[in-house]
């Protein structure tokens, strides 16, 4: 062999050197990389993950991780939205946990047909869980707010309520309690929306075109058998027994969809409170007194002789007096659906979780009769220009 070919030899030789010492470094910046910004997973648009899954956008942040938009090159270019979780461990068991939900919901609804949404995969990406579900539009939060807070019309609250209280009864037929229900995690399938005229307020409002809801997020949904936390559920949306330290099941969910469908018809909050002392003052403002029976069982430091310890003259005396008042006095009307609705509200609402309605009884409730048959089988409610509530 000559000198020419021993040096171009050597050369190839540093050259390849050179590209796997490269290459080892990229991957050492890149993963040094994911692990930053305190566990997310760190991208851009236009990053394909698993030779698959090609970022378009963000679509959301949680303390769990990021949602994603996302073309699914082996759907045939679906568009889809992915879940990827926190590259920390106790995120990671969640997301295993909530895989192990969305599995038994697949299972047990081939079809769709129960309102919650579907997951179409997932994979571990560098220790980040992903999740790949089909693609919704905004929660029914989201659009409210988008919508200066105007209640929805009581047409469409009747659509959404029973699809709602579908889905959760669902669950607990299934031995399953989503235990974080608020409107963040009802989704529309699809959110375009008419302008309206409405002359009451003398101004426009939006009004979604398809009331059509998937119920998401179940990194916290419970089996039966499983360990119960003894805080669940959003602030806004716990129940009194979780407050109470009584123990919980599937009543409290009732209770939380009964806090969801208030702010569907008042644009509000009914408990806007971060304290639990305020919470229950709230609770005995809106509905009176709370049990004689719940409260011997709850913690005492609450309570005096079967009394809430609480001054009414207080800074927060006055603020729970002036943003609360008894359920019925909500009423933004006096025609009888509007009766049916709170009448069901308050079944919803009922303090002791064995009195509480199931949700099985609640969808054969009056408030729900006049829907049509396509509607109670989950087509969407289409608008109608509709302005009543």
């Amino acid at each position: 062999m000559g000198r020419t070919e021993l040096f171009s030899l050597y050369k190839a030789f540093v050259d390849c050197l050179c590209i796997c010492v490269s290459k080892e470094t990229s991957e050492a910046e890149a993963n040094i990389k994911r692990k930053a910004e305190n566990g997310h997973l760190i991208y851009s648009r236009g990053d394909v993950l698993q030779d698959r899954y090609e970022i378009l956008n963000s679509l959301g942040e949680g303390t769990f991780g990021k949602v994603v938009h996302c073309l699914d090159h082996d759907r045939g270019g679906r568009f889809v939205a992915l879940k990827i979780i926190k590259n920390l461990e106790k995120y990671r068991e969640a997301a295993k946990l909530e895989i192990n939900v969305l599995e038994k919901i697949i299972e047990r609804d081939p079809h769709n047909e129960h309102h919650c949404v579907q997951m179409l995969g997932w994979f571990d990406y560098f220790g980040h869980m992903c999740i790949s579900f089909e693609l919704l539009s905004l929660s029914t939060f989201d659009f409210l707010k988008n919508n200066n807070f105007s209640p929805y019309p009581l047409s469409q609250i009747r659509h959404m309520a029973h699809q709602i209280c579908h889905a959760v009864n669902f669950l607990h037929d299934n031995q399953l309690t989503h235990t974080d229900l608020k409107p963040e995690n009802i989704l529309f399938v699809d959110s375009q929306y008419s302008v309206i005229y409405n002359p009451e307020k003398k101004c426009n409002e939006k009004r979604v075109n398809d009331t059509t809801v998937r119920l998401v997020d179940f990194g916290s949904a419970t089996f039966d058998h499983e360990h119960h936390s003894s805080i669940i559920s959003t602030r806004h949306y716990r129940a009194p027994e979780v407050i109470l330290g009584l123990g919980w099941g599937h009543p409290c969910d009732v209770w939380s969809i009964g806090c969801i469908l208030f702010e569907y018809y008042a644009g509000y909050t009914l408990f806007q409170t971060h304290d639990n002392k305020e919470h229950l003052a709230m609770m005995e403002r809106i509905h009176g007194p709370l049990p004689q029976k719940m409260i011997r069982r709850s913690r005492k430091q609450y309570f005096y002789r079967g009394r809430l310890v609480w001054n009414e003259c207080s800074v927060a005396g006055r603020y729970v007096k002036s943003k609360c008042k008894p359920l019925q006095k909500y009423l933004s009307s006096q025609s009888s659906e509007h009766h049916q609705f709170f009448d069901l509200l308050r079944q919803l609402l009922e303090y002791e979780p064995s009195k509480r309605i199931t949700l099985s009884s609640a969808l054969s409730h009056p408030f729900f009769s006049s829907l049509s048959r396509s509607q109670r089988r989950s087509h969407g409610w289409r608008n109608s220009c509709d302005l009543s509530r």
